[in-house]
């Protein structure tokens, strides 16, 4: 992904953008997919939107997250030089259309889509962007044909995905996808790899949800697991490890805050993660943006947004 593109996308993530609005910052014409080997048949692909995941059976392929929806031939031909069997799943981590929106386009291919039940509910409802208040209407053609609640394993010839459920990090409708015989957990966009991560509080998600699932992804995971977070390069535990502490710090540093009294607008000018914004990259906008989620998804009902 070239370097405007990744600013681009950064950008988007981190101020809740609709996939619509951040879609139309993509020349998509210009997109190359870049393919890792991640060893026994397994595959990241990195175009345009979240990471997919490809793990190759002998009769069929499992597909974690479609990027956005122009990127289905692309993706398709990707897939075509590393197997000549069809996607037969496509599972969504979540519902956001930077994730969701090949869907339609697997889906007419003959794949079976494959969600949480919450997704199905998002993408069939209009949602809200919880900074910007900015409706997104529903997304009716990408809505999954088969849902699970808490765990499911999806099978094709010589491959096994389980699937787990996240409740209330991300979105309300997290999912982790394991391949335990390729050591490869793809996370979706509770770990973002390189960047604060964005957190959808008006749609279920919550910095103690994030944290919760970061937890359970270490438990699954040892030195040698590959893991492909929702955005960003492939990483291991030590830094799935990092990428907790900075999460435990935002959380701690900005509920100290909030249980000091003070106002959102209060808490982004105290700048409590000025420390940590060279570490990953951030700029002013893209701290703010996340210091106002974590304050979003921390601070009590009774509390007035600012």
């Amino acid at each position: 992904m070239n370097r405007i593109l990744f600013a681009a996308l950064a950008g988007a993530s981190l101020t809740l953008a609709s996939a619509a609005s951040a879609q139309q910052q993509i020349d998509f014409s210009k997109v190359e997919v870049k393919i890792t080997d991640l060893g026994h048949r397994t595959y990241r692909l990195e175009g345009a939107g979240g990471n997919t995941t490809v793990a190759v059976g002998d009769d069929g392929v499992i597909m974690v997250d479609g990027e956005f929806a122009p990127m289905h031939d692309k993706l398709k031909a990707a897939i075509a030089t590393l197997t000549s069997a069809p996607v037969r799943y496509l599972v969504n981590t979540h519902f956001h259309g930077d994730h969701t929106g090949g869907n339609a386009g697997f889906a007419k291919d003959g794949a079976v889509v494959v969600a949480q039940v919450n997704v199905k509910k998002r993408l069939s409802e209009e949602t809200s962007n919880g900074l910007s208040g900015a409706k997104t209407p529903p997304a009716l053609d990408n809505v999954p044909s088969k849902t699970y609640t808490n765990n499911l394993i999806l099978r094709v010839k010589g491959r096994v995905a389980r699937l787990g459920h996240i409740p209330n990090a991300h979105t309300d409708g997290d999912t982790y996808v394991w391949f335990a015989d390729a050591d490869v957990l793809s996370t979706g966009d509770v770990f973002t790899n390189g960047r604060y991560p964005n957190i959808d509080f008006a749609n279920g998600g919550n910095i103690k949800g994030m944290i919760a699932g970061v937890d359970r992804y270490l438990k699954m995971a040892d030195d040698n697991t590959k893991i492909v977070p929702g955005h960003g390069a492939v990483a291991n535990k030590a830094t799935l490890t990092t990428y907790r502490v900075m999460l435990v710090m935002a959380r701690d540093r900005i509920a100290k805050l909030i249980k000091a009294g003070k106002s959102e607008q209060d808490v982004v000018a105290a700048r409590p993660m000025a420390d940590y914004d060279a570490k990953v990259g951030a700029t002013e906008q893209q701290s703010t943006n996340f210091i106002r989620v974590v304050y979003n998804s921390l601070k009590p009902p009774s509390m007035a947004m600012h």
